[in-house]
């Protein structure tokens, strides 16, 4: 019994960390702009957002600390108006710094991707990014 509950905890541990971490209703009106041109934005500011990146001696999943961190990014740029974010940094330690923009009906299409006409919807190519669930 005392081995089972050895072997449990750390893994409990584990799958606690993205517990609470979830993205905001005003944030899934926030896009990320990976590679996208945001020179037609309006800046609003830079937030950086940190999560755990390592359980003791044990490192996280790196696309789980990636998408942890954009949901916070994007709700943290929901509070400040933004509509679109982008990245200014690779994660480093669990933390990463973001660009927060206003674009409104510019939205940053990814670079070499054509920008769509005016009322015609998005454009092809054109990516909209979701938090991952689960393990």
């Amino acid at each position: 019994m005392r081995k089972t509950l050895l072997l449990l905890v750390p893994i409990l541990l584990l799958g606690a960390c993205s517990w609470g971490i979830t993205l905001d209703d005003a944030a899934k009106n926030v896009r990320t702009a990976w590679s996208g041109d945001v020179s037609s934005c309006r800046e609003l500011g830079k937030v950086t957002v940190s999560v755990m990146d390592r359980v003791g001696p044990v490192d996280r999943n790196d696309i789980k600390v990636r998408d942890e961190l954009e949901v916070l990014a994007r709700n943290e740029a929901a509070k400040m108006h933004a509509d679109t974010i982008k990245p200014l940094a690779e994660p480093a330690d669990g933390s990463q710094p973001w660009g927060a923009y206003q674009c409104g009906a510019h939205q940053p299409a990814p670079t070499g991707a054509p920008r769509a006409p005016a009322g015609s919807g998005s454009a092809p190519g054109q990516l909209q990014t979701f938090p991952v669930h689960g393990g």
